[in-house]
């Protein structure tokens, strides 16, 4: 590693804070108000409150959203339309 490498993660390193368990409360807030059980997405619900603690911000929504829907017990199976 160079010296000027070795600056410069030393610098990245500095910048480095612990995750915020503020915004770690504010996420699972958000996360229990979606439209499903509580908890029901495991780890990726701790995956997401963990990036929202350490990006100390939400996570941007979807900039596209889209529906699927998928029912049939005859074989056939039918895709919803993006909105």
């Amino acid at each position: 590693m160079t010296p000027l490498s070795a600056r410069v993660v030393t610098e990245l390193i500095r910048g480095i804070e612990p995750p915020d368990e503020t915004w770690r409360t504010r996420a699972r807030a958000r996360l229990d108000t979606l439209t499903k059980p509580l908890g029901s997405l495991g780890r990726l619900e701790d995956l997401a409150a963990q990036l929202v603690a350490i990006r100390h911000e939400h996570l941007a929504l979807p900039r596209n959203k889209a529906a699927y829907i998928f029912a049939a017990d005859h074989g056939i199976t039918a895709e919803g339309v993006s909105a």
